[in-house]
């Protein structure tokens, strides 16, 4: 089924002359749609449910720092925020949104971090999907990494033998202070 929409948008493209730009990342998207576990309609929800969060939290709070990640539906949320209410009421806003399943609210209360703080977890990001990459126990691909003040988040639909291997890696990997585990298992 995935190799028949993957040809059905080559044969497509040819169609779409001058518009090689759309039809590379059109293909790219397509690409990363067929490696994934979750279906076509949960990964698109998925970009809407983090836009709409953005969209809301953006309008209620200025000085606040809030990353928004949904995978098949389940959304986390990091970052920092002044006050227990702030966090409550981000949690409240997000959970509000259509098609979300489950809110995984892991801001902590404290100013906003700071830029080296926020290059160092992005290091760490990717770091661990190097090393995941390089680890053939399991499919990078299946395994979503967010890095938040060194601990690091992971998102994926995947086997608890997936599960531990990523889990392995990224506590092993230099930066990581904790491992959180947001998985959903396929057995």
């Amino acid at each position: 089924m995935r190799i028949v929409s993957l040809l059905l948008i080559v044969l497509v493209s040819g169609s779409l002359q001058g518009c090689f730009p759309v039809v590379a990342g059109g293909v790219g998207v397509g690409v990363m749609m067929a490696q994934d576990r979750r279906t076509s309609g949960a990964y698109v929800e998925d970009q809407a449910i983090e836009t709409k969060a953005f969209d809301r939290i953006g309008k209620q709070y200025k000085d606040v720092h809030v990353n928004v990640t949904s995978f098949n539906r389940n959304v986390l949320i990091s970052g920092e925020v002044q006050s227990e209410a702030v966090k409550a009421e981000i949690g409240r806003l997000v959970s509000g949104i259509e098609n979300v399943r489950n809110v995984s609210n892991e801001l902590i209360i404290s100013g906003p971090s700071s830029l080296t703080s926020r290059s160092s977890d992005s290091l760490i990001t990717s770091d661990v999907k190097l090393r995941f990459v390089q680890d053939k126990r399991f499919d990078a691909d299946h395994v979503k990494v967010v890095t938040e003040n060194g601990t690091v988040f992971l998102m994926g639909i995947v086997k608890r033998a997936e599960a531990d291997a990523a889990t392995e890696v990224a506590s092993m990997t230099g930066g990581v202070q904790r491992v959180v585990k947001l998985f959903e298992y396929l057995d």
